[in-house]
């Protein structure tokens, strides 16, 4: 087992992720110092580019940090717990390891190494659905921070458009106007908007639109592919049952699903298609909003179903319907942006019985154009519109791009 080699691969990729300066929102909110750390999230969100950032700006050439993927097949050659005793043997303080789902019982080493070893360890895994499965057994030793598609600002941040910073909800909804007015003096807010939906949501735009859509596309084969069969044995049948789902739903306006018309069309059994669905939410690909009522039963009808981002829809359609997206990008920043609250429970968004949705339990948002009236919500407390199509609000109408610089 040769060091020496794994410093040089270490030393070439953080040489290749030069050309990313930007950093992902998360960095500043991990802290570093923990002893056991993971780093979880869909394919493509940033994870690698994230740790390999840290290396070099805090260990540059030290010999003291190491970072592996475990994708690398000499891995499947050895023990990983051995691994970081002789890294650690040698002087090594701070391990990075990389696709960790990709080595078999890993949460097992990892609990060896936090119990036997002084080293830091930070781990990250793209396969969501296999770290969810086996976090039980590291949720009294690892802190799990999980890492999120881009929002509209950091896409702004990305593509050198923008540089702004986070708003919380309530500074959106309480000063919306002004936000928005100053915005609108340094950016053209509604002409970036439209290319974030389609091309806004993966780091990777900043290698250009034209194969943007194909590395998505990569991404969702991989996941259904590969990481559902670590759940559960699946065969290219159903997957190819998976893939006409996925697009069903992506044509849909917004999809309100009927469990036995989609196992029709699907010829996937009604049990199978709350199961899956359950899946692809985890996985990223998907998200089921819920009434209320409903939020706590994992495995009812949701009452609409989403892409998990606009870009997904984009990559399997381009028949993607205005109204859809506009909801999708609402639901997404929403529930992103709850996701770094750490909350027991997932209350950020429900569909609410007037209005589209009810969001932390308080607010009541109708989402539409910029000719959206206040018709339906009208006698509602805290009930606000989000427009598209327009620069600055007034009053309860908030322009639907301010909500992308949550998070």
């Amino acid at each position: 087992m040769d060091l020496q080699i794994l410093y040089e691969i270490q030393k070439k990729l953080i040489k290749k992720a030069d050309y990313l300066k930007k950093k992902r929102y998360i960095y500043k909110k991990i802290n570093w110092n923990l002893k056991s750390i993971g780093i979880l999230g869909q394919r493509g969100v940033g994870k690698t580019i994230l740790m390999l950032q840290y290396i070099k700006e805090h260990y540059k050439n030290s010999d003291k940090v190491l970072y592996i993927s475990l994708d690398n097949p000499f891995f499947n050659t050895i023990s990983l717990f051995e691994l970081a005793k002789l890294f650690e043997q040698y002087g090594g303080e701070h391990l990075f390891i990389d696709e960790i789902h990709k080595y078999e019982n890993w949460s097992a080493h990892i609990k060896s190494i936090y119990d036997s070893l002084e080293l830091k360890v930070v781990f990250s895994g793209s396969s969501i659905l296999k770290i969810t499965k086996q976090n039980a057994d590291l949720s009294r030793r690892s802190i799990i921070y999980h890492l999120e598609n881009l929002s509209f600002r950091e896409y702004l941040s990305f593509t050198d458009t923008l540089n702004y910073e986070e708003i919380n909800l309530n500074t959106i909804i309480n000063n919306h106007v002004q936000i928005a007015n100053d915005i609108s003096n340094k950016i053209k807010p509604l002409k970036e908007f439209k290319n974030y939906l389609v091309y806004g949501a993966y780091p990777f735009i900043i290698e250009g639109q034209d194969m943007y859509h194909q590395k998505i596309i990569q991404i969702i084969n991989l996941i259904l592919e590969t990481d559902l069969t670590y759940i559960n044995p699946i065969n290219i049948n159903q997957i190819r049952k998976l893939k006409k789902f996925l697009f069903l739903l992506a044509v849909n306006v917004p999809f309100i699903p009927n469990i036995t018309d989609l196992a029709n069309a699907t010829q996937i059994s009604r049990p199978k298609i709350y199961e899956y669905m359950n899946y692809l939410e985890i996985a990223k690909i998907i998200n089921c909003i819920r009434s209320k009522e409903k939020g706590y039963k994992i495995m009812s009808k949701p009452e609409k179903l989403f892409m998990q981002n606009t870009s997904i829809s984009y990559a399997l359609t381009s028949e993607v319907d205005i109204g859809s997206a506009r909801e999708s990008f609402f639901v997404n920043q929403i529930k992103n942006f709850y996701a770094g609250q750490k909350q027991f429970l997932d209350e950020s968004i429900y569909v609410s019985k007037k209005g589209d949705f009810l969001v932390n339990n308080q607010y009541t948002f109708e989402i539409g154009g910029r000719k959206k009236s206040f018709t339906q919500i009208k006698d509602i407390s805290d009930s606000y519109i989000a427009a598209d199509d327009i620069e600055i609000g007034f009053n309860n109408k908030i322009p639907l791009w301010l909500f992308g610089f949550l998070y």
